[in-house]
Parts: structure tokens; sequence; C-alpha cells
């Protein structure tokens, strides 16, 4: 029965849909996929589990791209393979624009600012990973940040990200010293602690892209934490 309430929930986010596309407005703290299981044996399902177990009749369901567990906002779940495959390629050749909004640590000076830092993956040997700047083994990864609004002590920035790696927005904002808020990986436990901050401030406001046919999307996701 709970597991039904979630599917429910879950349809009650969808911000768009036609017969290529889901785009839903992922809530912070349900991973994309995967299906675990607590200590009482109940499963906890992923956003592609929880709509296929709310579609059984669906003939297909995959995901497009993936957000982070901690991030909310526009996730985009493809409804045949041909629109997976022609979403795939508008992101290797960079034809998909997104942008996200993030709540940081301290008050941003001057305008845009570009982070064209490479990223590592690292694995330690309790098999916990976490992601650090490297210039030599890492990928290239490119941010770019902009403010929207200085507050008190924190600023909220428009991030649109040019890669798409893990973390990437997350790393890229802690090596600038502007650490997202409530990030209790790379951000600063005082500050969130300050700001009773129960979740990461995080979130895919847009995406916006064009398939080959010429058929166009952008969709945006309202924000919880932007007043």
């Amino acid at each position: 029965m709970g597991n039904m309430c979630n599917c429910i929930h879950l349809e009650k986010q969808i911000l768009l849909e036609d017969s290529r596309f889901i785009f839903l407005n992922k809530p912070a703290g349900l991973a994309v996929h995967g299906v675990i299981l607590d200590d009482l044996g109940v499963e906890s399902l992923g956003v592609i589990e929880q709509l296929r177990k709310s579609r059984p009749s669906a003939p297909y369901l995959e995901l497009a791209h993936r957000l982070d567990k901690a991030t909310s906002g526009v996730l985009v779940i493809a409804k045949r393979k041909s629109a997976l495959r022609s979403f795939q390629k508008q992101q290797e050749s960079r034809g998909v624009d997104k942008h996200y909004a993030a709540l940081v640590k301290g008050l941003w000076q001057g305008r845009h600012k570009k982070v064209d830092a490479p990223l590592l993956k690292k694995v330690d040997v309790a098999g916990k990973w976490t992601v650090m700047l490297d210039k030599i083994k890492g990928k290239r990864a490119v941010s770019y940040f902009s403010p929207v609004q200085l507050l008190d002590d924190s600023s909220l920035l428009n991030i649109k990200i040019i890669t798409g790696r893990t973390h990437q927005i997350r790393v890229h904002a802690a090596s600038i010293g502007f650490p997202i808020v409530g990030d209790d990986k790379y951000g600063n436990v005082a500050f969130n602690q300050k700001k009773k901050a129960n979740r990461l401030m995080l979130h895919a406001q847009s995406i916006k892209f064009s398939l080959p046919d010429g058929i166009g999307y952008d969709v945006q996701a309202k924000c919880d934490f932007i007043v």
C-alpha cells in the first residue's frame, strides 16, 4: 500500500507529458533509480521504478538523464527508445540547456564566473566515494555561475552546466568558496547547522532542447527554497 501511495504522489509531480517524454519535478531525497529494502523489509523505490509500478501497461519508460538523490527539479523520462536516443544525441552535442538554482554560503562578488575544473570520482577502501578536483586524471567539467539575489549571509545563484559530471555543481561551488547550503558532503557543517538546512539547496530549475524533427521543449520547475 505504501509503495502505491508513493507512485500516486510521483504522478502528481509531472510538469509536462506527451507521446515522447515525461518531465517531472523530482523531490529532494528521492533516488532516480533503485530498489532499497529497509530493516523491516519495506521497499523504497526510485523514480523510474515508481513510474513503472504506477503504469504497468506502459511499453517503455527509461531515464533520459540523472539527478543526484539530494537534488530536486526537472527530470526527463523517455517513453520511446527513439526519443531517448534523440535526447542523448542532443546531450552529446551540447544541445541540452540546463539551469540550476542553488543557495550558497557567503555573499557573491561580481557577476558571472566560469569554472572549468576537471573532476575525478574516487572510491576509498570502505567503498565510499567522493568527487574531487584533479587536473591530471579528472574529466573536464564546466559550470557557469551567476548571481540572482544576495541575502544576509548567503547568495542565490543560477548555474548553467555545460558538462554533466557527478556532483559537478556541488564540487565546483565548494572549490570557489561558495559551498551549497545543506550539502553534507562538500559543504560547511557549521553553516548548515546555523541555517537549519534539512536538504541540499540545489534545484534543477529548467531544461530546454529541440529534437532533430523540430519539436522543442522548454520546461521549468518551481523551486521550493526560492521565496
